[in-house]
């Protein structure tokens, strides 16, 4: 039988390998007061995005979470697209929040931000764009839309890893900044993410936040500290970490070869419809919109060609069951396709693909 293409491949080698025994034979695991592997993380990776300070967490979801949990929303709207994955907006409801779902950019299916002004009112505490698949969000307007309405921009970067707007790393933006290091993503751990901070206030919210990732704990003294505050149970584990800091080295280098992929896919395949390119972004995803989504996805995987849908409109799931008015958000749903994109992908591979697809179409 013909291996599959994966629509994602983790790139490893044995550099991850040693970190994992390193930390296994070390005896220490994991500490909530974060240390060792986890701070060196948070070192590397708040330098590597030029961001004023980093919070290690153990998932993208928790990110969110506790990222909105530092602006008080409760009864308060946050503006969101609604092509996401769930966390995205579940994170908003954890934190008694509103969704405010608006319509996304046919081009980059990020949140059009010409609608987002639109959008907001006397209820409206945050803007939560996503940089989808690793394509950025027009960050400069949307910074200019917060200081106008006095509102925090909290970006959801899980997609974005490496990717840049305006020459700066995503991560260097944003008041909050959410990141998510799950094993498909470009910079790939067993789970983890990361908050990076900009806000004015960052010190104080990288205490807030190194004390609600773990359980709330604080004025740690040796064996003795106090719980001041609701926390959670969100901390990094050291082998995530030690895996995290191989994968960081990595990053550029990982996201370069998806570049070169994506401007081959941008060229070839012969659909009008598929994800720009842009050498700004990282792709995490790279994307196409297809009639006959079914029929397509059936034939891709006859062909060998792992695909997915990335993603089902939030709005329009039976927990959420908005009735906004979302026709672009709506109709991509119905097409979206995800292709493989990973640095494993060799020059047959990825000519088999883009034929494949030129095939159906």
């Amino acid at each position: 039988m013909k291996k599959q293409i994966k629509l994602f491949d983790p790139i490893i080698d044995s550099r991850e390998e040693k970190a994992l025994n390193r930390v296994l034979k070390s005896g220490f695991w994991a500490s909530g007061a974060g240390g060792f592997n986890v701070q060196k993380f948070e070192n590397k990776f708040n330098q590597y995005v030029h961001s004023k300070f980093c919070v290690a967490v153990n998932s993208g979801t928790a990110a969110l979470h506790l990222a909105l949990s530092l602006i008080d929303i409760k009864n308060k709207e946050v503006i969101v697209p609604s092509l996401s994955f769930v966390s995205t907006v579940h994170a908003i409801l954890y934190n008694g929040g509103i969704p405010r779902f608006v319509d996304v950019n046919p081009i980059s299916l990020c949140i059009d931000v010409d609608l987002i002004q639109k959008s907001i009112n006397k209820k409206t505490k945050a803007i939560l764009p996503v940089h989808f698949g690793g394509y950025p969000s027009n960050l400069s307007e949307m910074k200019k839309i917060c200081e106008k309405n006095n509102i925090f921009l909290i970006e959801d970067a899980a997609h974005a890893a490496g990717a840049l707007f305006n020459k700066k790393k995503i991560g260097s933006h944003g008041d909050f900044v959410c990141f998510s290091f799950h094993p498909v993503k470009n910079l790939a751990m067993p789970s983890g993410g990361a908050i990076t901070i900009n806000h004015k206030k960052g010190l104080k919210f990288k205490n807030i936040l190194e004390s609600r990732r773990w359980c709330g704990i604080s004025n740690r003294k040796g064996v003795s500290y106090d719980v001041s505050q609701l926390g959670w149970n969100y901390y990094m584990n050291e082998f995530a970490a030690s895996i995290g800091l191989i994968q960081l080295s990595k990053l550029d280098s990982m996201n370069n070869k998806r570049k070169k992929i994506a401007k081959i896919y941008s060229k070839n395949i012969k659909l009008t419809t598929k994800m720009p390119y842009d050498p700004n972004c990282c792709y995490h995803l790279f994307w196409i919109r297809v009639k006959n989504r079914d029929d397509f996805m059936k034939k891709m995987n006859k062909a060998g060609i792992e695909t997915g849908i990335h993603y089902n409109p939030i709005h329009k799931m039976s927990f959420y069951n908005s009735h906004q008015n979302l026709p672009i958000t709506e109709q991509v749903g119905k097409e979206i396709v995800s292709i493989p994109i990973h640095p494993k992908l060799n020059e047959n591979e990825i000519n088999h693909i883009v034929n494949s697809i030129n095939d159906f179409t």
